[in-house]
């Protein structure tokens, strides 16, 4: 086992990461690189989308790089498939980490292939076997990437084949990965909702020493009992709420704004950072008190 089979621990990705991030998006590197605004401490991109990107686009990340630390955060692995992993495209990942310093490394705990791409984030069924089949493919990804895979909780909409909870599996292959999670806070509140169960719960059911960062984002209300997670709106009260929860839980963890679609101007998703910094501030406050005697 290589010595990155463990990810970083919460005090690690606070020294890597700080404060509130934002997901950087094509159409707002243009604002981001004339406004260079000192309240993101960082972004997060899916590598898929900037692998081999040359010319303009690349360079103005480039730039953009030279003032925010890197997050990365993927769409393809597919951790849950059946399919073997495709090590040509870890290999990719890995030149690309290396080439723009990035300090941290995520995926969903889903699968998104089979014979080929579904475009989608399925959900992985909660059995032993999977925990066990994830578990190995987070320890050879590792190996190959040669940097801690962080897994991060997704919202879902079906649960074959269920053997367990959303919440058993999920801490059993934490647990038999030997990883960190990166911890959506709006997909508890989403599947909260679609699955009928209380959000707080499962947020204290989480090992504090496994959780490594958080993700805030919006959702769409198909109807009163059916979120669909789109980030593609502004984030609501309750999640707000939630995340001030997972702060008192966990500590003011590094945390990430995502929006990928309806984009605003620039000003107001860095309203919401600001909010992230604004319920940061007492539990960063507490520990500077603690640590100070």
């Amino acid at each position: 086992m290589t010595p990155y089979a463990t990810s970083p621990s919460p005090a690690t990705a606070q020294s890597l990461l700080r404060g509130a991030g934002l997901g950087l998006r094509r159409p707002l590197l243009d604002e981001l690189l004339e406004q260079k605004p000192d309240s993101i401490g960082f972004v997060e991109v899916a590598p898929e989308n900037w692998i081999g990107v040359g010319g303009s686009y690349g360079k103005r990340f480039r730039e953009a790089l030279e003032t925010y630390p890197l997050a990365c955060h993927g769409l393809s692995l597919s951790l849950g498939s059946p399919t073997p992993l495709d090590e040509v495209f870890l290999k990719q990942l890995k030149r690309f980490f290396d080439e723009h310093n990035a300090v941290l490394y995520s995926e969903h705990l889903s699968y998104c292939s089979d014979a080929g791409h579904l475009y989608d984030l399925m959900p992985i069924p909660f059995t032993k076997a999977a925990v066990k089949h994830v578990a190995d493919r987070v320890n050879r990804i590792q190996d190959i990437i040669d940097r801690p895979l962080i897994v991060e909780n997704v919202s879902y909409y079906a649960a074959p084949a269920q053997e367990m909870t959303e919440l058993e599996f999920l801490n059993e292959v934490l647990e038999a990965a030997d990883c960190q999670l990166l911890l959506d806070v709006n997909n508890i509140y989403v599947n909260s909702i679609n699955h009928r169960y209380d959000a707080e719960t499962f947020l204290n059911g989480i090992p504090a020493k496994r959780v490594a960062y958080f993700h805030m984002a919006g959702h769409y209300v198909e109807a009163e009992d059916l979120r669909i997670d789109t980030h593609g709106a502004p984030v609501i009260d309750p999640v707000w709420a939630l995340l001030d929860k997972a702060y008192a839980r966990f500590g003011a963890l590094p945390t990430l704004l995502e929006r990928d679609f309806n984009l605003p101007p620039l000003t107001e998703l860095l309203d919401e950072v600001a909010q992230i910094k604004s319920l940061q501030a007492p539990y960063l406050a507490d520990n500077a008190r603690t640590a100070n005697g």
